[in-house]
């Protein structure tokens, strides 16, 4: 396959935003089929095109891609997102890997039931003020640096404006006490390719509704 990167998936966010956020800050644009019935998920499946008969399917470069963590790197690499050495794509990976399990709790957090909404809610909050934020505020206050690693714009980077976005819906003064990734937020949210991205009419998903949690249920359930 040539041209343009076609992203396989539902439309809403779940585990193709970040993949979607990485792509825009790379500055790439990309095609999307969204899934709508089950019948075109099993349809896929059948086809062979999803190795372990699961969605995100990104297609780029003649090749069909599976696995968001998988996806992500590639991307990273080939946009020049990873680093410049085997050391600094070690900080990347660890810093990405810490804002994924954040990232995570958000993207269950529609599905909980009514009577636990609350708790995950303050379980969202705690670990994102209590063990995520503070290490990336550190990060930056000790090395004084625009980005995360090596002074230069990075996936870490980008995973971390997502996840902060994202927090901020949910918990909107969420980073009160967080001066350097106040800081940061305005940073990213300024380049211009991220610009871009945070803009009316891209191809950003809104928080996810009603619609969305009944169609990730339709499809994906038995």
């Amino acid at each position: 396959m040539s041209g343009k990167p076609r992203l396989t998936y539902l439309n809403g966010r779940g585990r193709m935003e970040s993949i979607r956020w990485l792509l825009a800050a790379a500055g790439v644009e990309f095609e999307e089929i969204f899934l709508e019935t089950k019948e075109q998920y099993e349809k896929i499946i059948k086809d062979g095109s999803l190795m372990f008969q699961q969605v995100p399917l990104v297609e780029i470069d003649g090749m069909k891609m599976v696995q968001t963590r998988a996806i992500l790197s590639y991307i990273a690499g080939k946009y020049n997102l990873y680093g410049k050495d085997l050391k600094e794509r070690a900080l990347i990976d660890m810093y990405v890997e810490g804002i994924i399990d954040l990232m995570q709790m958000i993207l269950m957090f529609p599905f909980s039931p009514p009577e636990a909404k609350e708790k995950n809610l303050d379980s969202i909050k705690e670990k994102a003020t209590n063990r995520y934020f503070p290490v990336f505020e550190k990060v930056l206050k000790q090395h004084g640096q625009d980005f995360l690693v090596g002074n230069k714009f990075s996936w870490a980077d980008v995973q971390l404006i997502e996840a902060i976005l994202a927090v901020e819906e949910k918990v909107p003064a969420v980073l009160s006490g967080f001066p350097q990734l106040q800081a940061f937020k305005i940073r990213m949210s300024n380049m211009p390719t991220i610009k871009k991205f945070l803009q009316p009419g891209s191809p950003r998903k809104p928080p996810p509704d009603e619609h969305y949690i009944e169609t990730v249920l339709k499809i994906f359930m038995k």
